[in-house]
C-alpha cells in the first residue's frame, strides 16, 4: 500500500515529519517497507542566475556561461539550447551527486575551457523525462534551495511516498483514511472527517438493478446511479500527481476518480458507459461457459456459480473483480452508470483465484471493505465526478440491504492491564477505542463497520496495546512461587532426553530434525500407515501419516545424502513416535543410524564397514548416560524391519525392552532407496527405570578386594543353536556371582561331525564376601553346565 505525505494530510492534520510517521506506523503494526523522498536526492541543489552566455570558442553547440551563485560568480560550460542570459536555473556544484546521470561532479575541462558546475535538466534530477533543455524557473532567489522552491511552487515533485505492508487482518489500512485514523489515535495529529452530504438526484435512474435470490449471500447490497452529460477528459493535475506517485498511470477523469476512491477509502467502484448498457442490470450466478472480454483485453470463461453483472444481452462485468471491455468508459463517454456494491469476500477470492485475475478490486474485496461505506462512497464519488467532469446525477438505485455487522464486546480495564503488562488507565483505554471508531456504551465496545478483524475481547486488548505501544513495556522478572532454592524446571524424562542427545552427539552422530508426518508406504514398512495415524488434512501426499518410528526419517535423510555423494553417515534423532491417533498413544524415542564405513580410506586399512557391534556399543553408551542398569539381557525377536539374524533386543526381562540394535532388513533399505548395509539402534527412554534415590549425590564407589576367577567352558551344540542363547543360559546360573560371560572361540567340523559346532566361553566369577574355594567354583561350574544343557542341549567337549 503506497500513499504520499500530502495525501495523508488530506485526512490528518499533523506536523510530524516523515521519519516520525514511519516510526509510528511500524510500531502500530503497519510496517513501513520503504520511503521514497525526492527531497533527499535534491537537497544539495541551489538556484543560480545566468549573467551572460557566450559562444564557446571551439564548439558551435556549447556556450560559456557566467553564473551568479551563492558562492560568487562561476564559469560553466553548457550545451543546452535554452542556455542564455537572464534565466534562473538549478545549479549542481563540484562535489554534488546528480542522480539522473549517476555522476558526482568535479571541475571539468570542456574543449579547453574550465567548467565549475552544471545547470541541470529535469531528467538529470529525475523529475521527469524532459531533457531538451535546462530547467528555467519563473522565480527564485540566488542561493535558495531548489527543494524549498519546489515545496512552495510545485509540491508534488517533492512529496514523499510511503509504502507499508498490510497484513490480511487489517483491510481498513488499505485506504489512506484508515491509516490516518491509526496515526490520529496514536496522537500524531487530528483526524479530518469528511461530511456526508448526499447528492440530490435530478431525475430517476433509467437503469434498474436486481439481485437474484440465490446471489444475495454473495452480493447483499448494490447501489448505483446514472450521471449524464459528463466530460471524460484528463483528470486534474493534482489527481494525476497523486496517482503517479503511487505507481498508477492516469487514464481519464472517470477512471482516475474510481482509482482514487479505491486507495483513499478502500472503496472499489466501477463506471459503466451507460449508452452501451442494454436494458437493466442483473446480479446473478453464472450457469457456466459464458465468456467476457474484460478491461485487461483478455477473455474469461465463467465457471458455474461465479457472480456476474449482466445487462439484457449478456455478461458485462466480473462481479467485484473487473469490468467488461464492451461497457468500459472512453473519451467519448458522456453518460455513465456508477456502481458501488458490497461483495462477499470468500466468493470473490474463489472466483478471482479460479479466473487467475489479480486486480485492485479483488485484492480489497477478498480482504474486506466497509459495508457501511457502500452508499456513502457512491455519494462521495458522485460529487467528485460532478466537480471534475460536470453533468447531472440521477436518484440512487439500491438493490438488497446493508448486512448486519453490529457486534459488541466487553472492555475489562483490569484484564487489559493484566494481559498487556502496562498500567494503562481505564480513561486512556476508552479514549483509544473511541479514536479508533469504536462506540462505547458502559463497558461494552461496539465495533466499527470497517474492522472485520475484531472478533472478541482479546482483540480489544490488542487494539489498546497497539496504540499504547509495546515499546514502552518494561521487562519484569516473574515472581517466585516458592522460597529458597527453586525446584528443577525440567522433568527427569526431559533431562534424560537431553543427556541422550548430548551423548549421541559426542559419539560422532549428527542430529536430524525431521517431520513427524511421513508417507503411507514408509509408515507401513515400520508397522504403521493405518487409519488410526492418518491425517485428516495432510500437507501433501508424502506427509499423510504420523510416523510410527524415527528410522523412516533417518533413512530418508541418508538416501538424500547418498544421492549427493555422502556415503559415510552417522545420524540420530530424538522425538515422539505414534502408534495411534488418541492422546497418550505416543512415546518418546531415540534412534541412531550408521551407514557406510567408520572412516575414510587410508594406507593402514583402518577403515571398515559399520557392523552390528558398532550399533550395540553406541546404544549401550546412550543407555548408560540415561541411567540404565549395567546388567541387561540381549534377546531375539524384534520386528520384521530388522535383519532376522543380526539384531538384538536390550531387555531387563522378557517384557521390559529398553531398545533394539542391529542391521536393518535389506528389503526395507531397498524400499527407502538406501545403499546398504545399514545398522541402527532404537531406544525408549521411558522404559529405563528411574533411580530409587532422587538426590544429586553419586553412589559410593564399590571396589572389590577379592580376586576374581575365570573359567573356560567348551560346549558341543547343534549348529543351529545361537551363541546368545548359550551365553544367557550361562549368565543365569548364578546372577550374584557371575560378572561376565564372553564367547572366545567357535569350531565347526573335524571330529564333531555333521550338524555340530563347538562354542567356547569364558565365565568371570567375582566374589563379594569371601575368597572362592575350589568346591565353590566346582558348584558354580556344575550349575553352568546344567543350565546350558537345559537351554541348548549342549554337552561339555571332551
Amino acid at each position: 500500500m503506497k500513499f504520499t505525505l500530502s495525501w495523508l494530510k488530506d485526512h490528518l492534520d499533523t506536523t510530524a515529519s516523515v521519519d516520525e510517521i514511519a516510526e509510528a506506523l511500524t510500531d502500530l503494526g503497519l510496517e513501513v517497507e520503504g520511503i521514497e523522498n525526492p527531497a533527499a536526492r535534491l537537497a544539495g541543489f541551489t538556484l543560480a542566475h545566468v549573467k551572460s552566455a557566450q559562444q564557446h570558442p571551439d564548439a558551435d553547440r556549447l556556450r560559456v556561461c557566467v553564473v551568479e551563485t551563492n558562492e560568487g560568480e562561476k564559469q560553466i560550460v553548457c550545451g543546452a539550447p535554452n542556455a542564455r542570459e537572464g534565466i534562473t536555473v538549478v545549479l549542481a556544484k563540484p562535489g554534488d551527486y546528480v542522480p539522473g546521470i549517476d555522476v558526482t561532479l568535479s571541475v571539468g575541462n570542456i574543449r579547453g575551457v574550465e567548467s565549475h558546475g552544471m545547470m541541470c535538466s529535469e531528467r538529470e534530477l529525475e523529475l521527469s523525462e524532459e531533457h531538451d533543455g535546462i530547467i528555467e524557473l519563473p522565480s527564485g532567489e540566488v542561493g535558495e534551495l531548489f527543494i524549498d522552491w519546489l515545496a512552495e511552487n510545485d509540491p508534488a515533485k517533492v512529496d514523499p511516498v510511503i509504502e507499508i505492508a498490510i497484513t490480511p487482518n487489517r483491510p481498513d489500512a488499505l485506504g489512506v483514511a484508515g491509516i490516518a485514523r491509526d496515526l490520529a489515535a496514536r496522537g500524531l495529529g487530528t483526524l479530518k472527517t469528511r461530511a456526508y452530504a448526499p447528492v440530490p438526484g435530478d431525475f430517476d435512474c433509467p437503469i434498474k438493478v436486481t439481485i437474484d435470490e440465490d446471489t444475495s449471500d454473495g452480493c447483499p447490497l448494490f447501489t448505483g446511479r446514472l450521471i449524464r452529460d459528463v466530460r471524460n477528459g484528463p483528470s486534474p493535475q493534482w489527481l494525476q500527481d497523486q496517482l503517479r506517485a503511487i505507481g498508477l498511470r492516469p487514464i481519464s477523469a472517470l477512471v482516475d476518480i474510481t482509482n482514487y476512491m479505491t486507495y483513499d477509502h478502500n472503496r472499489p467502484l466501477h463506471v459503466f458507459d451507460a449508452d452501451k448498457v442494454k436494458g437493466n442490470l442483473r446480479i446473478h450466478r453464472a450457469a457456466g461457459g459464458e465468456t467476457l472480454k474484460a478491461l485487461d483485453e483478455k477473455e474469461y470463461t465463467f465457471q458455474p456459480g461465479m457472480m456476474v453483472i449482466s445487462d439484457d444481452e449478456g455478461a458485462e462485468s466480473i462481479a467485484g473483480i473487473m469490468g467488461g471491455e464492451a461497457t468500459g468508459c472512453t473519451e467519448e463517454t458522456v453518460n455513465v452508470f456508477l456502481e458501488s456494491a458490497y461483495w462477499d469476500n470468500v466468493q470473490i477470492a474463489l472466483a478471482g483465484r479460479a479466473l487467475k485475475i489479480n486486480s485492485d478490486a479483488r485484492y480489497r474485496f477478498e480482504r474486506g471493505v466497509d459495508p457501511a461505506y457502500t452508499l456513502e462512497g457512491l455519494e462521495h464519488a458522485t460529487q467528485m465526478i460532478l466537480d471534475i467532469c460536470g453533468g447531472e446525477a440521477s436518484n440512487v438505485v439500491i438493490a438488497g440491504a446493508e448486512p448486519d455487522h453490529s457486534r459488541a464486546y466487553k472492555l475489562d480495564a483490569e484484564r487489559v492491564r493484566s494481559l498487556v503488562g502496562m498500567d494503562i488507565p481505564e480513561s486512556e483505554q476508552r479514549q483509544t477505542l473511541t479514536r479508533l471508531g469504536f462506540r462505547l456504551e458502559g463497558n461494552m465496545a461496539h465495533v466499527p463497520s470497517w474492522r472485520p478483524d475484531v472478533q472478541g475481547e482479546a482483540d480489544l486488548v490488542e487494539e489498546v496495546a497497539r496504540i499504547a505501544s509495546l515499546t514502552k513495556l518494561v521487562g519484569k522478572p516473574l515472581p517466585r512461587l516458592t522460597s529458597g532454592v527453586p525446584k528443577p524446571v525440567m522433568t527427569p524424562q526431559q533431562r534424560r532426553l537431553s543427556m541422550a542427545r548430548r551423548t549421541a552427539a559426542s559419539l560422532g552422530y549428527n542430529e536430524c530434525v525431521s517431520y513427524t508426518f511421513i508417507d503411507q508406504a514408509s509408515a507401513a514398512l515400520f508397522g504403521g500407515g493405518t487409519e488410526a495415524t492418518m491425517l485428516e488434512n495432510p500437507i501433501s501426499s508424502e506427509m499423510s501419516h504420523m510416523r510410527p518410528d524415527l528410522l523412516p526419517g533417518l533413512l530418508a535423510a541418508a538416501a538424500r545424502n547418498q544421492a549427493r555423494g555422502f556415503a559415510d553417515l552417522a545420524l540420530f534423532e530424538a522425538g515422539p513416535v505414534f502408534h495411534g491417533g488418541e492422546p497418550g498413544e505416543q512415546r518418546a524415542q531415540i534412534a541412531g543410524l550408521l551407514v557406510g564405513r567408520t572412516g575414510p580410506k587410508d594406507v593402514h586399512g583402518a577403515a571398515r564397514a559399520f557392523d552390528v557391534y558398532d550399533a550395540k556399543a553406541d546404544a549401550e553408551a546412550v543407555l548408560a548416560a540415561m541411567g540404565a542398569p549395567a546388567k541387561v539381557q540381549i534377546l531375539r525377536g524384534a520386528e520384521g524391519w530388522w535383519h532376522p539374524g543380526r539384531h538384538g533386543r536390550i531387555c531387563l526381562g522378557p517384557k521390559k525392552v529398553l531398545g533394539i540394535f542391529g542391521e536393518l532388513h535389506p528389503r526395507v533399505l531397498q524400499a527407502m532407496d538406501v545403499k546398504g548395509p545399514a545398522v541402527a539402534f532404537v531406544l525408549w527412554p521411558e522404559e529405563v527405570p528411574l533411580p530409587r534415590k532422587s538426590g544429586t549425590t553419586r553412589e559410593a564407589l564399590a571396589l572389590r578386594d577379592l580376586q576374581a576367577v575365570e573359567r573356560d567352558f567348551a560346549f558341543v551344540v547343534d549348529a543351529g543353536v545361537e551363541a546368545l542363547t548359550l551365553v544367557n543360559a550361562a549368565a543365569g546360573a548364578d546372577k550374584a556371582l557371575i560378572e561376565d560371560v564372553r564367547v572366545f572361540d567357535e569350531f565347526i567340523g573335524g571330529s564333531l561331525g555333521e550338524g555340530k559346532k563347538s562354542l567356547a566361553i569364558t565365565v568371570r566369577l567375582q566374589p563379594t564376601e569371601t575368597t572362592l574355594k575350589e568346591k565353590d567354583i566346582e558348584a558354580v561350574s556344575a550349575k553352568i553346565v546344567e543350565k546350558v544343557a537345559k537351554a541348548t542341549g549342549g554337552i561339555l567337549r571332551g
